[in-house]
């Protein structure tokens, strides 16, 4: 399964589906949420095996409300057996925000898209 469009691209690899944010997202601001929260909702439920990645490596900011997205995901893939949920590509703000809300302790973090989809697969 592979879906373009200008700001989104799913693509699987192996058996990990991956969504790569484009650079319309760098601010994912409330604007832009309603868009990518119903893509992104919409991708998971399709996913299988539950198996995850989000890219975020065009986005440089996001706040509270994305962060309710990706943990909605995670909850969804999670209770899927074997759902599993990674992201990759976060920039230092990015992943500043994850540590100070300690998601990056849930939420398996890797800093590129084949290093995720590298240890998803492992674990199944």
């Amino acid at each position: 399964m592979t879906i373009n469009s200008a700001d989104v691209q799913v693509e699987k690899q192996e058996d990990v589906t991956v969504i790569h944010l484009g650079p319309e997202y760098e601010s994912l601001d409330e604007s832009l949420l309603d868009k990518i929260r119903e893509k992104i909702q919409n991708v998971t439920q399709a996913a299988d095996p539950p198996l995850m990645v989000i890219d975020l490596s065009h986005t440089r900011f996001f706040g509270s409300a994305f962060l309710e997205v990706l943990f909605r995901t995670w909850n969804h893939l999670k209770k899927q057996p074997g759902g599993e949920f990674a992201i990759s590509g976060l920039t230092p703000y990015c992943a500043e925000i994850l540590e100070v809300t300690h998601l990056d302790s849930l939420w398996s973090i890797h800093e590129t898209v084949p290093q995720a989809v590298a240890a998803l697969s492992a674990r199944n």
